[in-house]
Order: C-alpha cells, then sequence, then structure tokens
C-alpha cells in the first residue's frame, strides 16, 4: 500500500520531463498503414478496441481517465490539413492551433480534461493520434504528450 502511495506522489512531484524519461516507452505499429508512434505502455496499459473509422487502436490508462487513439485514416479526396481540420468541424474554443502544409495539432479542454489531436499527412493516409487527460494534471503529461506527439511517423 504505502508502496502505491508513493509512486502516486512522486507522480504529482516529479516534473513532467523527468516522469516521461522514467516511463517505458515502446513502439506500437498500425499493421494496415505503417503508421508508428512511442507509447508509454505502463501508463497506457490497458487496450480498448479499435478506433470508430479507420485502422489503429485505443488505449487507456488503467483507471480509464486518460485515453489514447493512434489511427490512420485513409485521405480519399487528398485534403490538405487545414481542409481536413475544417472538415471535422473542431470546437470554436480551440486553444492551441498549429497547421502546416504536412500536419495539425490541435488542443483544448472539455469538461475537465484537455484533448490533444495531431494528424501527420502522406500521400494516401492521414495518421493520428488523440489524446485526453485530466486537466488537473496538465503539468505531468506536458512530456508525455509532446514525446507522443514529437514520435508519430510514417513507415
Amino acid at each position: 500500500m504505502k508502496r502505491g502511495f508513493y509512486f502516486l506522489l512522486m507522480l504529482v512531484w516529479l516534473p513532467s520531463a523527468a516522469m516521461a524519461q522514467s516511463v517505458d516507452w515502446q513502439r506500437f505499429v498500425v499493421p494496415e498503414s505503417g503508421a508508428v508512434v512511442d507509447i508509454p505502455t505502463a501508463v497506457f496499459s490497458k487496450e480498448a478496441g479499435k478506433p470508430e473509422s479507420g485502422y489503429g487502436r485505443l488505449f487507456e490508462t488503467s483507471d480509464g481517465r486518460a485515453k489514447l487513439t493512434v489511427q490512420s485514416i485513409p485521405n480519399v479526396a487528398g485534403d490538405s490539413p487545414a481542409v481536413f481540420l475544417a472538415k471535422k468541424n473542431p470546437p470554436p474554443n480551440i486553444v492551441y492551433k498549429k497547421i502546416t502544409p504536412r500536419f495539425f495539432a490541435v488542443s483544448s479542454f472539455r469538461n475537465d480534461n484537455i484533448w490533444y489531436n495531431r494528424c501527420n499527412f502522406s500521400s494516401r493516409l492521414v495518421n493520428c493520434v488523440l489524446i485526453s487527460y485530466p486537466a488537473s494534471e496538465k503539468r505531468q503529461w506536458d512530456a508525455i504528450v509532446t514525446r507522443i506527439s514529437n514520435t508519430l511517423s510514417s513507415r
């Protein structure tokens, strides 16, 4: 029991960069698309099925408070990141938005959670990560979200 308490205490006080480095990272590959991303398997320890569309996998923390979707969606219309994002009808209260010719990243709040979505564009696929986690734990999640986002790529 004490061990679990001290682990939780470390999560609260440990700087986010150190937390991200101390976590066991494993490369996840979407077999159908070749999309790859580093995932902290001790954090997202529970597989939660497949995404609603496209290829990929859903993951959750053991308590279900945070969720990660790794997804590849066919880009049949050949949309640019800006057009693709606009077609998704994002909420008007987006706090962070970056759009380039090769990807978009957006983030905002929904209820008591922060959601973050990054999608990289290849000629025929859009490879995405969507992460949702408690807003009260933002600092602890910053480095984890950054690493997941930065490692998203195609083979």
